[in-house]
């Protein structure tokens, strides 16, 4: 398991104005300040844009990129494929860590057919990562011989076992299944605790899981589809399932919650964050075909708002300038940082000062 200390390239000068990022505890609505976004790159140099990359906001929806849309870590120094896709980056319970899970795969280099990894890394100040690279059939030869595909990792803090839950997504070379897996991290968060077990197998299969706990109710949003006797699929967008615990048992809704259900526009990597001075949810998700994000808000993670004049704007910057894919907004709620040129690692402590954390996608994004 490989570990190591990583200088992001955050600690070259950028400019940005003040951020925020989303909350997933109980907090103060103004101890909230900002949105982080974690994401890779979907335009420009193929062999730039599986690397990892982050964005502000002040209202969750218009997004700035920093360091001028350059990525802040090579992901070469820390994947064993030497790309990353899938970011999401989550602040931990105690305030002032960060943790961030990626798939490990270059797909510009080595295609789709095979990834059996992921890469974790931990940061207290957002700069200085420590990183672990985890090959599921490796790790795990077992269970995980066959392995195909691993996608999309998440953590979530678990106040049960407290200890952080990282899930994603599996496929195995004999199965078409896409099943959710989940293990805890160990404290280092560099590997697993535990062989990874089966966490939710939706019906149809699903990718892109994104879990976020309200009232009592964990409600995992994720990308599935409906199939008819043969297999073959008719209808594709953003579902959710329910459970009164992260051990289950999931309840599939089935609905579709995504305003492009049924449409030739596809979309996939559904994030879900509170707002931090406001009682609604944002879910975000991103029209890979379109070269965009949309977001859609809810009350209660039920129902969403479902039509174009309800529906937020997608965010301009990204829209028509880059496309980030994938990503996630950080939960972790940002402190005010200075409106004047700095670099970013002085930013970003300033920001990390005063705020918590959250999860979400970014964590999310």
């Amino acid at each position: 398991m490989k570990k190591q200390t990583i200088i992001a390239a955050l600690l070259l000068a950028t400019t940005m104005s003040h951020g925020k990022t989303t909350p997933n505890r109980t907090e103060t609505p103004a101890n909230f300040e900002g949105y982080l976004f974690a994401y890779f790159e979907g335009r420009g140099d193929a062999k730039q844009q599986e690397h990892l990359r982050f964005a502000l906001s002040d209202d969750g929806v218009n997004w700035r990129a920093l360091n001028e849309n350059r990525p802040v870590i090579a992901s070469d120094t820390i994947s064993e494929s030497g790309g990353i896709r899938d970011p999401h980056i989550l602040r931990g319970e105690d305030g002032h860590t960060f943790y961030i899970t990626a798939t490990d795969m270059f797909t510009r280099k080595n295609g789709w057919e095979y990834n059996p990894g992921i890469v974790l890394l931990k940061s207290g100040n957002l700069t200085d990562w420590t990183h672990g690279i985890l090959d599921l059939e490796k790790s795990y030869p077992e269970k995980f011989a066959h392995i195909k595909w691993v996608w999309a990792p998440q953590t979530i803090y678990d106040p049960e076992a407290r200890k952080y839950l990282v899930y994603f997504t599996v496929r195995f070379e004999y199965d078409t299944a896409l099943n959710f897996y989940c293990a805890y991290a160990n404290e280092d968060f560099t590997a697993f605790e535990n062989e990874p077990q089966l966490m939710f197998a939706p019906k149809y299969g699903a990718i892109d899981g994104d879990i976020i706990h309200k009232d009592g109710t964990y409600h995992f949003f994720y990308k599935g589809n409906t199939k008819d006797r043969n297999g073959k699929e008719l209808k594709s967008g953003i579902q959710q399932a329910t459970a009164p615990s992260l051990r289950g048992p999931w309840k599939e809704h089935f609905a579709y919650l995504d305003a492009y259900a049924g449409t030739r526009t596809h979309v996939e990597g559904s994030s879900i964050f509170k707002l931090n001075d406001s009682d609604e949810y944002i879910l975000m998700y991103d029209l890979y075909s379109s070269g965009r994000y949309e977001f859609q808000r809810s009350k209660d993670l039920i129902h969403f708002s479902s039509n174009l004049r309800q529906r937020l704007p997608s965010a301009p910057w990204f829209r028509h300038r880059h496309h980030p894919r994938r990503g996630h907004p950080s939960g972790p709620k940002m402190g005010r940082s200075s409106r004047r040129s700095q670099t970013v690692k002085n930013q970003f402590h300033n920001l990390i000062s005063i705020s918590d954390a959250a999860n979400g996608k970014i964590l999310f994004l």
